[in-house]
């Protein structure tokens, strides 16, 4: 066997691993149902539409091609959003991890920007950029690294500094030692804090779209508000939900995956911890 065929063929195997370990995925969202029905049959269809007829209105909604791209608009603001905070909150957690005055330094910042609720930093954004695409991606950013910085800095503050001087005692230089020993040390804190801020990307995206009708999914939540009409409002959640869940699987978890190969010798077949 080719070195190629042998690369495309580990790559098939950790694809059909991981696309195997969604059993328990799918179970936990059929789960989710169960106990959505139960509501909707205790409180009625006003209160909590079925998950059958949100799902219908899901698929009336997604023959538009204009509900399309409002789905679009919301996804590409969150992510936008995403890519900023998981850039700087890495980056300067990395930096403060490696410090100690500057762990102590950021750690008072980051409880502030914490204790601000999204929504006060929604309506200065709407002061500072009105209702636009920069509004919706500044406000994400600014609540959602913390979570970034949180993960970045307690992976780096955790690493074995064992590991580490044994790698300088052969020679390694910084830019080797982090590569090779603190990044795959740092990803078992990041990635799960990258879930995390992914998730509140989309959260607070949806939140500004709403408060300042920019459009997006946010506005169309507005519109199903003000029609009283809670099988649309739903129906919103449910794509928001959507393309959250396409994001971490499309891109987040595979990414984690691969950094993470060298847990692989360790685990059963199909089998995710």
């Amino acid at each position: 066997m080719t070195r190629a065929a042998a690369i495309v063929s580990k790559r098939l195997g950790r694809t059909g691993r991981f696309l195997w370990s969604s059993w328990s995925g799918l179970a936990a969202i059929f789960l989710f149902c169960v106990i959505w029905q139960i509501g909707h049959e205790a409180y009625g269809a006003f209160i909590l539409p079925s998950p059958i007829a949100a799902i219908a209105a899901v698929l009336q909604l997604a023959t538009q091609e204009a509900n399309w791209q409002t789905a679009l608009v919301t996804s590409r603001r969150a992510l936008e959003g995403f890519a900023l905070a998981a850039l700087v909150g890495i980056s300067a957690g990395i930096i403060a991890g490696y410090s100690a005055a500057s762990i102590r330094l950021a750690r008072p910042l980051v409880t502030l920007i914490l204790g601000v609720p999204p929504i006060a930093w929604i309506v200065l954004a709407m002061i500072w950029f009105g209702s636009t695409d920069g509004m919706v991606v500044t406000t994400v950013a600014i609540a959602a690294t913390p979570a970034a910085f949180i993960g970045a800095a307690e992976g780096i503050m955790t690493r074995d500094r064992g590991l580490d001087d044994m790698a300088r005692a052969f020679g390694a230089g910084p830019w080797r030692r982090f590569s090779t020993l603190a990044v795959r040390h740092v990803a078992a804190y990041v990635f799960p804090a990258l879930v995390l801020t992914l998730g509140t990307a989309f959260k607070v995206a949806v939140m500004a779209e709403v408060l300042s009708n920019s459009g997006g999914i946010g506005g169309g939540l507005a519109r199903a508000r003000s029609n009283l009409d809670v099988s649309e409002a739903m129906a919103w959640v449910l794509i928001s939900v959507v393309a959250l869940i396409a994001a971490e699987y499309g891109f987040v978890r595979p990414l984690h995956s691969e950094l993470e190969r060298w847990r692989e010798a360790a685990r059963p077949w199909g089998v995710r911890r």
